[in-house]
């Protein structure tokens, strides 16, 4: 039974995303115990899966304090367990990870505006790339807004935090303590927030492995606490509530099993006045720091005594006086608002009261009519009247002054104008392109949200014992599953029309013209005009423009444009514009669905980018077994090759027929399956196939022995993009048939150079081919090996093509390509 409740638990955070979810009895008592408490923590660290998720439950749910996360990034530069999504892409799958973590272990959820370029070795290299004033402007903005008592750092400032971001968010946290409270510091934050002096801040330290010991060769003072409790109203551990909350982080593959028992953590000293027991030495956290307070810590102490599990609706009326007395007080105060905002919410768990709007439909084009449902259903005998509802387009309340019955369902069919100047649902971080490593937000109020304040939304009014009420609730439209059951999905305001490009690069490796395929869709029905491929001059296209004419909403029409590219090596951009009524859309859409998270959807610019490059390959079928989401097959297929992807039973076949076979990144680690297949792979090389298998991670592999030779994998890589690549085989075929590799082909290459190198290897059978390093560091020369095995060739390069080749990076290609073709000269 508790197996269940738990996966329960999970799939009721990830899908009822949207909805106030009902409390059960023991957690509404427990809500009512936090109205008690006025403490604040902010927890810092760089990246989604940084957070101590064990704290933060603790704190939450123990301590009762108001908890936050303040993650300096999204996770934009992570890798991507579960597909192939990369860049600011997986920055909105972990975003909306961290919001269903965030939703188990109580805790609030912020980020600043830094863009996580990928790994980088030095705080230097970080608050390089980084815009420094704006990313410590965000910190210092988040603590003023946040008001924490104590600020927690995950990392030191130092290279003991391995990761330069991290070192960088616990430095801009330190930074941040001071400037917060000086009124010189950001002025133009002061327009909406008030300086604010931390009491203190300290390091949650730990040792190698994230292994708690006490922190002993260290000067400064350290506290120990016991986060590891078990919590009798909620019926599980901390432990248990941070198991279930770092599962959550699933694009990153960190489902976890809770660690029963004891848990100590350590808390060093950095700055502010020094702890002596525990976090909030010093500190008042009770109704004492508010002027006039007294009164309310007493009639919360009355609301907690007199609680009854079996009739949370008999709390109401002590409730009612609490907020009657709560309006008295300063509402500048945030504890003020913020237990307002509680005691409302209680008051409706108390009372039962359930209450959504559900659209007829998903999404919507600014300007026209929508069918929305409005329910409304008190699970109480408490007396409630819905005085009045007002929702998005309705430009007066809905009075009805309604006395709700027990457990009636209500229901309201409404239409609306959606409002011509409701703006498209794009995160409101990617509205503008990235620049210094930033993402361009305009209103200072928007910095800190982890996702768009609801546009569409409904204003639920009821009367509760003589007080009035209002809730604000996004729409969201639901839809059942014969399979998964309820599904909720976000509300979205989409263009009119969207313009999709089928492949993100197009290579041409001489002057045959290519297809360039062009998916339309209309966003309501009955929408007609004109799709014009625009492309720079010397390029051509055929035809120049097509009509379409979409009667149904959703319909799509599909256009193929001939592209012919000019004589000379170019890298362009196409852009696909649709042109109804004079007005032009360039935008494509892209859902991102998963089950664990409600869908997102994302409306990129409708580009695609165009190369005339000399690439050749003589290799042309090619076995791919996938790994962990690469979009490397996409590539191959530009390159004119028939790509095969390679399952289980794929591999189970002859596979002499292939040219080449290519492992994807992170297939060793992932695929359980391939240690059945390894003996026969390496039999494949052996009887003269190519194989080149892509990055794989140390630890963890399905396959001991990956290669023909002993590879001993380690976790040194090149992050600097720009890193200088010598030669250290310039004769090798790979580097010279069927494309002459130069120092050329490394330009233009992002991110990275390559991760996960090789550390040591069978120096009698591989040949390095390359050596390179980051800045002040040793020569690398693990990121490609190549070994001749029989008759055929086996590669192993931990350069970075799953990024570089769908971005279009054109040396990428042509290095990739010599690769593949290296047994067929």
């Amino acid at each position: 039974m508790h197996r269940f409740f738990t996966l329960a638990l999970v799939l009721f955070a990830a899908r009822l995303f949207a909805q106030t979810p009902a409390l059960s009895s023991s957690e509404i008592f427990q809500n009512i115990k936090k109205l008690n408490v006025l403490g604040s923590v902010l927890y810092i660290a760089a990246h989604p899966d940084d957070e101590n998720t064990l704290m933060l439950s603790y704190l939450s749910k123990d301590q009762l304090v108001r908890t936050g996360y303040l993650s300096l990034t999204r996770g934009d530069g992570g890798q991507n367990l579960i597909g192939a999504e990369q860049g600011y892409n997986i920055g909105v799958i972990r975003t909306q990870e961290l919001l269903a973590a965030r939703r188990i272990d109580g805790a609030q959820q912020f980020f600043s505006r830094a863009y996580d370029f990928g790994f980088s070795k030095t705080r230097d290299e970080t608050l390089n790339f980084w815009d420094r004033d704006k990313v410590l402007g965000d910190v210092v903005w988040m603590i003023r807004k946040f008001q924490p008592d104590v600020i927690i750092t995950r990392f030191p400032p130092d290279p003991r935090a391995g990761h330069g971001h991290h070192q960088t968010s616990a430095y801009l946290a330190e930074e941040g303590f001071d400037l917060a409270a000086d009124p010189k510091a950001y002025p133009d934050q002061l327009k909406f927030v008030k300086t604010w002096q931390t009491k203190r801040l300290v390091w949650n330290t730990f040792t190698p492995g994230f292994t708690n010991k006490a922190p002993s060769e260290e000067k400064n003072p350290f506290i120990s606490i016991e986060i590891g409790g078990y919590n009798p109203v909620l019926g599980k551990s901390y432990t248990e509530i941070a198991a279930l909350s770092r599962s959550q982080h699933r694009s990153q593959g960190f489902g976890s099993a809770p660690q029963r028992g004891e848990r100590i953590d350590y808390f060093l000293h950095k700055t502010g006045i020094p702890a002596q027991k525990n976090l909030f030495d010093g500190i008042d956290v009770s109704w004492k720091r508010v002027k006039g307070g007294e009164k309310v810590q007493v009639m919360i102490a009355a609301a907690i005594k007199n609680y009854s599990v079996n009739k949370p609706s008999a709390s109401i009326p002590e409730l009612l006086k609490i907020n009657a007395e709560l309006n008295k007080l300063d509402s500048g105060n945030i504890y003020i608002k913020t237990k307002r905002e509680e005691v409302k919410d209680l008051i409706q768990q108390c009372a039962g009261l359930w209450f959504e709007t559900n659209p007829n439909d998903f999404s919507g084009v600014a300007g026209d009519e929508a069918r929305i449902n409005i329910g409304v259903v008190k699970r109480s005998d408490y007396p409630v009247k819905l005085v009045s509802l007002h929702w998005t387009g309705k430009s007066a309340d809905s009075v009805l002054n309604l006395a709700l019955g027990a457990n009636e369902m209500n229901a309201f069919p409404k239409r609306g104008l959606l409002p011509a100047n409701l703006k498209t649902t794009q995160p409101y971080w990617l509205e503008k392109p990235i620049e210094r490593g930033i993402f361009q937000i305009d209103n200072q109020q928007d910095i800190g949200y982890p996702e768009n304040r609801p546009a569409t939304k409904t204003s639920y009014k009821f009367e509760i014992g003589g007080q009035e009420f209002v809730f604000e609730k996004p729409w969201v439209y639901k839809s059942v599953d014969p399979a998964e059951g309820e599904i909720y999905r976000p509300f979205e305001i989409r263009p009119l029309v969207t313009t999709t490009i089928t492949e993100p690069v197009f290579i041409f490796a001489s002057m045959e013209p290519k297809t360039v395929n062009i998916v339309v869709e209309a966003q309501r029905g009955n929408v007609k005009g004109t799709l014009k491929p625009e492309i720079p001059a010397g390029w051509k296209a055929v035809p120049e423009s097509a009509e379409f004419n979409l009667t149904n909403k959703y319909q799509q029409q599909y256009f193929s444009f001939i592209i012919t590219p000019p004589a000379g090596n170019q890298e362009a951009v196409i852009k696909a514009v649709a042109v109804v009524d004079g007005k032009n859309y360039d935008k494509s859409v892209k859902t991102i669905a998963y089950q664990h998270i409600p869908s997102q959807t994302i409306f990129p610019e409708s580009s695609a980018k165009l190369a005339k490059i000399d690439v050749r390959t003589t290799a042309k079928n090619i076995g791919y077994i996938a790994g962990a989401g690469d979009d490397v097959p996409t590539a191959l297929r530009q390159m004119d090759c028939q790509v095969t992807m390679l399952n289980e039973a794929g591999l189970a076949k002859d596979l002499h027929g292939y040219d080449a076979i290519v492992v994807g990144v992170r297939a060793y680690n992932t695929e359980a399956y391939l240690n059945n297949y390894q003996s026969k792979l390496m039999d494949y090389v052996k009887n003269g196939g190519t194989m080149v298998v892509q990055y794989t991670i140390p630890g963890g592999q399905k396959v001991k022995q990956i290669g023909p030779f002993n590879i001993e994998l380690g976790r040194e890589r090149v992050t600097e993009e720009d890193a200088e690549m010598q030669f250290l085989q310039p004769d090798s075929p790979i580097l010279n048939y069927p494309n002459k590799i130069t120092q050329k082909d490394f330009g233009g290459w992002i991110q990275e150079r390559g991760l996960y190198f090789a550390q040591d290897w069978d120096k009698k059978n591989y040949v390095a081919l390359f050596s390179a390093h980051d800045k002040d560091e040793p020569a690398r020369e693990g990121s490609t090996l190549y070994a001749q095995y029989g008759k055929g060739h086996y590669i192993y390069t931990g350069l970075s093509f799953f990024r570089e080749l769908p971005a279009g990076v054109t040396g990428a290609y042509r290095l990739f390509a010599n690769m593949i073709s290296v047994g067929k000269k």
